[in-house]
C-alpha cells in the first residue's frame, strides 16, 4: 500500500490520524509517517485498513463473491479457502486463495494480483 492509498483510506473511513491509530493499535506517529511516506506500511496494517474499508461499505449486498466475478470453475472453487469459508467478498484477506489459478506464497505476491481485481479495488 502506498502513502496515497493509506491517506485515501483514512479519509474514506472519516477518521483522524489519532482515531485511525487507535483502531489499528499503532502510534499516531506511525500513521503520520505512513502518510508522509517516511515509513513503509507493513502488511498487517494494510490488511487491517482493507478490512475496515470492507466493513464500511454501504453497498456490500450488491457485491458479488470473487468466484462469480472471476468465473472460477467448480474444481478451482472447491480448492479455494474463500469458497470454503464463504468469504468471496473478503478473498483478498485470506492467504492461500486460488487466484489466477494458483495460491501465492506471501502477502506481497497475493496483493499484486488482488490490486487488479474488482473485489479489492472497489474498496478504495
Amino acid at each position: 500500500m502506498e502513502k496515497e492509498e493509506f491517506l485515501k483510506a483514512r479519509n474514506r473511513l472519516k477518521k483522524t490520524q489519532r482515531q485511525l491509530a487507535e483502531l489499528l493499535g499503532i502510534s499516531i506517529k506511525a500513521v503520520h509517517s505512513y502518510e508522509q511516506g517516511w515509513r513503509k506500511i507493513p502488511a498487517h496494517v494494510e490488511r487491517q485498513i482493507f478490512f475496515l474499508l470492507s466493513r464500511h461499505r454501504a453497498d456490500e449486498k450488491d457485491m458479488k463473491p470473487c468466484w462469480v466475478i472471476k468465473k472460477c470453475p467448480k474444481e478451482r472453487r472447491m480448492r479455494c479457502p474463500a469458497w470454503e469459508f464463504h468469504a468471496g467478498k473478503l478473498c483478498w484477506f485470506i492467504n492461500g486463495t486460488i487466484c489466477e489459478c494458483k495460491a501465492h506464497k506471501n502477502w506481497q505476491e497475493k496483493m499484486k494480483i488482488c490490486r487488479s481485481c474488482e473485489v479489492l479495488s472497489s474498496l478504495l
